[in-house]
């Protein structure tokens, strides 16, 4: 009987093993951010005020050990079960803890033990720092690979921070995070990406695998990945200026350009594979916590309380068919269309955003 996939030979299998085992090595010799060799594992900007309240109730030992590349942070999530990818010492987890309240609950999965005992080793004094009289999270080892192996149930929103990069079969995780999610839910997440394709040499230094270099995405091929693997319209949230390398990075990699970007990933099944035109109008009801005036759906949608906004059928379905339903009215319905939609900035985002980096196409 082989060992390996349906879609992968033995040799492909053992270089994957390889890279995991690479990684988890490299992070569970890492004792602070100040190991890193490079700042694509690192986030340059403040996070919004009301994260950075939460971060401040964090144990230190939890912070001094975290990687990441962005804030993945989506909003309304008050009582929502949350699943965070290669969660490490349990930054995220904890900033979803207080997030998600007594009535959410969160799940935090890591392959590396050594940081995993770090998130537990807080568990209850995160509690207590919260005010639970339970806790409301769980830390488990796994792979993101086989997330159906480690997890029970589904959740409402799976986040990652700078974690999808290191994995050597992407695909397979946007698959597993897929099937986990319930139809509504979410895929938010941070992750650096590259644009092109990398050499092999770059891809298979694992120094630069670590340092969240290596394994980046071309951004179409992760589009098309995406894609295929059941998210229709892959939405850009947020995206960084190309990321500094050192004089000795610059020279492995040539002149690939890398970024950091937010993305979210909705499962819904009746997304279109382009935006279309039903006439619907989608009015944000300035309701949502710590977002009273303006809403950012992603970089290209931003709605102001009570400004109408006409939107394609897409961006109708995911604020009407998600969680985010309560908060927007949406006018119109898919009783007629009116061809193609040109999905350009909204009013609001034209007037509020400043956009830029790595261009994609879409959408967004």
């Amino acid at each position: 009987m082989s060992c390996c996939g349906p879609n992968e030979t033995c040799t492909e299998t053992k270089e994957n093993e390889q890279i995991t085992q690479e990684v988890s090595t490299y992070y569970a010799n890492l004792k602070s951010t100040n190991d890193l060799l490079t700042n694509a594992c690192c986030v340059a900007e403040s996070p919004p005020p009301y994260i950075a309240t939460v971060i401040n109730q964090i144990h230190e030992d939890v912070l001094n050990r975290f990687y990441g590349c962005g804030f993945p942070i989506t909003e309304a999530v008050e009582g929502c079960r949350v699943l965070d990818l290669g969660c490490g010492t349990g930054r995220d987890v904890y900033i979803y803890s207080k997030l998600v309240g007594c009535l959410g609950s969160v799940v935090g999965l890591d392959m590396t033990d050594e940081q995993l005992q770090v998130a537990r080793s807080v568990q209850e004094y995160q509690r207590g720092v919260f005010g639970y009289s339970d806790s409301n999270v769980s830390f488990v080892e796994g792979y993101i690979e086989t997330l159906t192996d480690h997890v029970d149930g589904t959740f409402d929103v799976v986040v990652s921070n700078c974690v999808v990069n290191l994995s050597p079969d992407k695909k397979k995780v946007l698959e597993e995070v897929y099937s986990v999610l319930n139809e509504g839910g979410e895929f938010y997440f941070s992750d650096v990406f590259c644009d092109r394709r990398l050499d092999d040499n770059v891809k298979n230094d694992p120094i630069l695998y670590g340092e969240c270099l290596g394994g980046a995405l071309y951004i179409n091929d992760f589009i098309s990945i995406a894609k295929n693997c059941g998210f229709a319209d892959p939405r850009i949230v947020e995206m960084t200026a190309d990321i500094e390398l050192a004089p000795e990075v610059r020279k492995k990699v040539g002149n690939a350009s890398f970024v950091s970007i937010t993305y979210r990933l909705f499962k819904l099944k009746d997304l279109e594979d382009n935006c279309e035109d039903y006439g619907q109008i989608a009015i944000y009801k300035g309701t949502l916590d710590n977002h009273s005036s303006l809403f950012a759906l992603d970089k290209k949608h931003f709605f102001e309380k009570g400004r109408p906004e006409k939107v394609c059928s897409n961006t109708a379905l995911m604020l009407q068919g998600t969680r985010f339903n309560d908060h927007f009215t949406i006018i119109g319905d898919l009783s007629y269309h009116y061809g193609s939609f040109e999905c350009g900035n909204t009013t609001a985002s034209e007037l509020y955003s400043m956009a830029g980096g790595i261009s994609a196409d879409g959408c967004c």
